[in-house]
């Protein structure tokens, strides 16, 4: 019986190389699990495999979005739900490939997404208005902690969504959540790229500046004339565009908006590692080492 295969991890740790080559090996096809991988245009400050690098393999969940549109991770559970289900009955292998946190768990798991209420939702969006996301967020920390440890500080739309699910079930949001130790939808083999910071931080810094060397800044330029982009879309909070975005409005210099491009890769590989280490299903491989004889020994190839 042919199952699919996660691979998560924290970002730069060499997620999508070891994708294709499972995706090669197995007769397999990428879905992706990076919410801002999902924009259509995104592609130096997302990483985001060039069509040559994909070496033909068919990957689903790309450039699926315009740059104005709101990410969901209900619309995601749905379509990336019916994807890895058409590709299992081709008697294709299905590669998810990804470290957004609440996307991989939409994905693996059978999550039912906890009720809304409007005027709840209302409530807490003009009290974002009145005192702003960061004071927000210390409200979220306050109340639940550990959603605040995985929602950036700067996502006014997760924060009001956290504050909305708290009120309404009484509970963390976390409760909202299925348990991860329940087992993965499909039978899938999660597989984890596990990191240190001495060895995923030059890489970090490394692919920064490389992605500014690489027409980073033009990037973001041609999708505020072409596509929209603003600084207070969810496209536009992405790490990375975010600081670009300030660059390009003076209140940052390029210099600036690179080393806080780094910081904040740094902060959010933080939340991913700890987000990732609690789930108990993942198989762990050693990012520095030879991920893909250590994926073929897990899985038994």
């Amino acid at each position: 019986m042919i199952t699919p295969i996660a691979v998560v991890g924290p970002t730069a740790s060499g997620k999508s190389a070891l994708g294709i080559e499972l995706a090669q090996r197995l007769d397999g096809e990428v879905v992706n699990v990076d919410s801002m991988q999902l924009y259509r245009g995104m592609d130096i400050g997302t990483a985001k495999l060039t069509v040559e690098e994909r070496q033909g393999i068919p990957h689903h969940q790309l450039d699926v979005l315009d740059v104005t549109e709101t990410a969901s991770v209900a619309r995601y559970q749905q379509e990336a739900v019916a994807d890895v289900e058409e590709i299992l009955s081709r008697g294709k292998t299905p590669i998810l490939v990804g470290g957004s946190m609440l996307y991989v768990q939409s994905l693996v798991d059978d999550w039912q997404f906890p009720p809304t209420d409007p005027e709840v939702r209302a409530r807490w969006e003009a009290c974002l208005a009145e005192v702003g996301v960061a004071r927000l967020h210390e409200e979220l920390r306050a109340l639940d902690p550990e959603a605040a440890a995985i929602i950036e500080d700067n996502d006014p739309r997760r924060t009001v969504r956290a504050l909305e699910v708290i009120e309404l079930t009484g509970q963390p949001f976390k409760a909202s959540q299925p348990p991860k130790d329940a087992p993965p939808r499909w039978g899938t083999t999660i597989l984890g790229l596990r990191t240190t910071a001495d060895w995923l931080n030059p890489r970090i810094e490394l692919r920064t500046h490389l992605m500014f060397e690489h027409g980073f800044i033009e990037e973001v330029e041609g999708l505020v004339k072409d596509h929209g982009l603003i600084a207070e879309s969810t496209a536009g909070r992405a790490i990375g565009y975010a600081q670009v975005l300030d660059a390009l409005a003076g209140e940052l210099t390029v210099d600036e908006a690179m080393e806080r491009t780094i910081t904040g890769t740094r902060r959010y590989v933080r939340r991913q590692r700890a987000w990732f280490n609690r789930d108990h299903r993942i198989r762990w491989i050693d990012a520095a080492g030879d991920t893909t004889a250590q994926a073929w020994e897990i899985l038994g190839l």
